[in-house]
């Protein structure tokens, strides 16, 4: 596995990553521990050193399965968690409600060392923008956690061009997570211009369109009441019907050069840059290895070119996100 560096504080990972919230969260009910433990040492024996997990994830079983997963490869892989949410009283606990407070980070960031069962956490990010307290006092106190030895790195989620610019003067980005494929090409307009100047990584969540791309999905494909696909405009059966345009460009492409559509749409975002770093999650050792496989596919810009062309073409229906998550995101 190739490696790759995220930002300009020497944060070097496998190229491709792992994704692990579908393990324990938001895609159905969670999974096996025992079997999902299995292809975590299945991840790191074939070459993935990134993982990344959340505090909201469950909350709290998937850094525990992370945690005790990863747990024999200690100082061989680099972990990454987030902090900002926190339990809504008023709406009956739901962890939906948004608290950067330093204060608040600083909490997380001790529980999380404990279920990880690290000393430093590698990756740190701010899940999601918090309008009420200023992002440099985000990034002020996430310096403080570095200067402690409790945090090695300082990421963003979901961030605008803006915040990141505002963040990376108070304490060096060393990547941004955001969602981004050829399902959903905004961020090439909006944030990667600013991430390349400041030269900070980026890491890109659901780069198989949450699924989608890797041609498994159709309108009459069923979202069990726990996967949050079910409440995504993306993903209503009309919507998927329209959709698969765009996954007959990719499947056609993937034909051609004897490769799965998961496959290409992997190797299109390792194509863009040099800095970034997908994550595809799964619970199966037989997609892991077909997404892994992705680093060995190589597209000339020729053929990135065409395979953008084409797909620009198609035009995508129904919003990514519910309207209630939709206004959190590039803030």
């Amino acid at each position: 596995m190739q490696k790759r560096t995220l930002g300009s504080g020497g944060l070097e990972v496998s190229a491709i990553g792992f994704g692990c919230m579908g393990m324990s969260w938001s895609y159905g009910p969670p999974k096996d521990k025992q079997a999902m433990t299995t292809l975590l040492h299945q991840a790191v024996e074939r070459g993935v050193t990134f993982f990344d997990t959340a505090e909201v994830y469950g909350p709290f079983l998937n850094e525990e399965l992370v945690g005790e997963g990863l747990s024999p490869f200690r100082g061989q892989v680099v972990i990454a968690t987030k902090f900002g949410w926190k339990a809504n009283p008023a709406d009956g606990g739901k962890w939906n409600a948004l608290d950067s407070r330093p204060e608040h980070i600083k909490q997380v960031a001790e529980a999380s060392l404990k279920r990880l069962q690290v000393d430093a956490i590698d990756l740190f990010y701010q899940h999601r923008v918090d309008l009420e307290v200023p992002i440099e006092d985000v990034a002020g106190a996430v310096k403080e956690l570095i200067q402690e030895g409790k945090v090695k790195h300082f990421g963003l989620s979901e961030a605008s061009a803006q915040t990141i610019r505002r963040a990376h003067a108070v304490q060096p980005v060393a990547a941004l997570q955001s969602e981004y494929s050829l399902f959903w090409r905004e961020p090439e307009a909006t944030v990667m211009p600013a991430i390349e100047e400041l030269g900070i990584g980026f890491v890109p969540f659901s780069p198989l369109g949450k699924g989608f791309l890797t041609g498994k999905i159709d309108e009459k494909t069923s979202f069990d009441s726990t996967d949050f696909r079910s409440s995504v405009p993306r993903f209503s059966p009309e919507n998927r019907k329209a959709n698969q345009a765009l996954v007959q460009v990719v499947t056609s492409f993937a034909e051609r050069k004897k490769v799965t559509p998961a496959q290409i749409a992997l190797a299109w975002l390792l194509a863009k840059k040099s800095w970034i770093v997908p994550i595809p999650g799964t619970t199966k050792l037989a997609r892991l290895e077909e997404n892994l496989g992705a680093a060995d596919v190589e597209l000339t810009s020729e053929e990135v070119r065409a395979l953008e062309e084409a797909s620009s073409m198609v035009e995508i229906h129904g919003a990514r996100y519910p309207k209630s998550h939709q206004q959190l995101v590039g803030r």
